[in-house]
């Protein structure tokens, strides 16, 4: 009977592809399963991993895409979505990374800009009630980590509280506060109708 062809491998050539498959595979080892991708090459576009839904009890079918609708009369685009949940409710992480920056603004209020593994995107949520109790800038937050909780705080009508999350994509000099915006809706899991 002949043999099969694995069989004829010698050793040292067995070891070198599991130490390839090894090395290969050892980005994701670090992570739990549906977080970030490695780091993508120089150069390359940097895009959302699937991304963990923000707001508990929320699922992807509730969300609307209102990343394109108009703000001020048309003035400016929305560039994030809005996801309604009751005030209080626990706001996560979504993907694992850094607190780059806690501000009080006037149209966001109370914000959370979070930087993905990478550091080549942001994450923005804002409006919300009050931070999570510790929660730092500089701190390394896990997805699923409890970071702060839905309000209405900045522009947001106070009979309407939401989360308001966007994406940014970072430029080379990674400022928290500019970037180029990305639209969550299908990231989050959302389905276009």
């Amino acid at each position: 009977m002949p043999e099969h062809p694995v069989t004829r491998r010698s050793i040292g050539q067995r070891v070198a592809v599991l130490l390839c498959l090894a090395c290969a595979g050892s980005a994701w080892a670090a992570a739990p399963a549906g977080t970030s991708a490695p780091a993508a090459a120089p150069g390359a576009l940097a895009e959302p991993p699937a991304l963990l839904l923000p707001v508990p009890g929320i699922s992807a079918s509730e969300l609307r895409d209102t990343f394109g609708d108009g703000r001020d009369g048309g003035q400016r685009g929305h560039e994030a979505i809005d996801i309604l949940a009751p005030t209080g409710t626990p706001v996560l992480a979504v993907d694992d990374g850094r607190i780059v920056k806690l501000f009080l603004s006037q149209p966001g209020g109370i914000t959370v800009y979070q930087f993905d593994p990478s550091g080549r995107l942001a994450y923005y949520y804002a409006h919300l009630e009050r931070y999570a109790d510790g929660l730092a800038e500089g701190q390394a937050v896990r997805r699923g980590s409890v970071i702060g909780y839905v309000g209405a705080t900045g522009n947001a009508r106070p009979d309407a509280p939401h989360l308001h999350f966007a994406i940014f994509r970072l430029g080379p000099e990674k400022q928290w506060w500019k970037g180029e915006p990305v639209n969550p809706f299908t990231y989050l899991g959302g389905k276009p109708p």
